[in-house]
Order: C-alpha cells, then sequence, then structure tokens
C-alpha cells in the first residue's frame, strides 16, 4: 500500500513538474510573439513619426511633384501612427493571459493570416503607385505624380516591413507546430489535466 502511494506522490510531483514546464514554456512563447509585435510597433510608430513630421516641414517649403510627395507622406503615417498607437494600446492585455499550445497557435496562425493580407494591401499600394505616377507623367499633372511617389515609397517600406514581420512569426509557428501531437499537461475545468494527441 505504502509502494503504491509513494508511485501516486512521483506521479503527481511529475504532472505538476511538467504541467509548469509546459505552461511557463508556452507563455515564454507568448510572450516573444507579444515583444515582437510590441518592437514592430514601434518601429511602425517611429517611420510614421519622422514622416509625419518631414513631411509637413517639407510640404510647407517645396512646390509641384515634390510638395505633393511629403504632403501624402504625412497624410499616410497619420494612419499608421494610428495603428501602431493601437497595437501597443493592446499589448498589456495580451501579456496578462495565460497560453496553451492550442491558443498560441490559434494567435499565431491569426497573426500570420493578418500580415499575409497586410502584404497584399502593400502590393496594391505600389501597383496604385505606378498608376498615378504614369497617368500624372501622362498628362503632366504634379498632384498625381507626387501621390504616386508617395504611395510607391510607404508601399515599399511596408511590404518589406509586413514580410520581416512574417518571416519573424512564422519560425515561432514551426515550433509550436513542431510540439503539435505531443503531450500537452495544462489546467482543465476540474483541475489538471494530462492530453496526448497520437
Amino acid at each position: 500500500m505504502k509502494t503504491k502511494q509513494l508511485w501516486m506522490s512521483v506521479f503527481g510531483l511529475l504532472c505538476a513538474f511538467m504541467a509548469h514546464a509546459q505552461v511557463s514554456e508556452q507563455d515564454s512563447l507568448a510572450r516573444e510573439r507579444i515583444k515582437l509585435v510590441q518592437n514592430n510597433m514601434y518601429v511602425l510608430g517611429a517611420w510614421a513619426g519622422a514622416n509625419i513630421i518631414q513631411g509637413t516641414i517639407s510640404a510647407s517649403n517645396t512646390h509641384g511633384a515634390e510638395h505633393y510627395l511629403h504632403q501624402m507622406n504625412a497624410y499616410w503615417n497619420t494612419v499608421n501612427l494610428a495603428i501602431a498607437g493601437v497595437g501597443l494600446l493592446g499589448i498589456r492585455k495580451q501579456l496578462q493571459k495565460k497560453h496553451s499550445l492550442t491558443s498560441n497557435l490559434k494567435a499565431q496562425y491569426q497573426l500570420e493570416k493578418i500580415l499575409l493580407l497586410n502584404t497584399g494591401l502593400d502590393l496594391a499600394y505600389i501597383a496604385t503607385g505606378f498608376y498615378l505616377k504614369e497617368r500624372g507623367t501622362r498628362l503632366n499633372n504634379d498632384r498625381n505624380k507626387g501621390y504616386g511617389n508617395s504611395l510607391l515609397l510607404q508601399g515599399g517600406f511596408l511590404l518589406v516591413f509586413d514580410l520581416i514581420q512574417y518571416g519573424q512569426h512564422r519560425r515561432n509557428t514551426k515550433w509550436l507546430e513542431q510540439r503539435q501531437g505531443k503531450l500537452e499537461l495544462g489546467l482543465g475545468g476540474n483541475g489538471l489535466a494530462l492530453h496526448y494527441r497520437f
């Protein structure tokens, strides 16, 4: 009888240790994802701030297509600054959550989908920039030329920015996918739960 109690105690301690390690590992990966998002929002905010300041100053000191280039850069980046601000506001709430393998994978997949959608939008911005620039040149319209050049610059930056982010997050997703099908230990509705997927 004592041997059985000893084995049950050892098993309980082992399960508790594995649960703690599993939760810590999942939470650390979630923190890494959230930290990447936070850093990327700082980069976007810095880019936006620099473009707003430079665009505002330069638009008032230039004429023709260059004036419209700087004007559009300032306008465009007010939206980027708002996106960065909203993204940073959501970070604190995300850090307070506990994360499982399933919730981490779901968050990673969702983030990757958003980044791929953004990449498609970035290509549309670049295509629109080429169209406006060509139309401005053909019709000798400075506003179209300037706005087209701005869309080429902003779309190009966002395309590179979103592809870099996608690569960063894809590494985390691959790591999580390798752990799928393995033992998962976590908190269930009635306490500690041990799951194994075949």
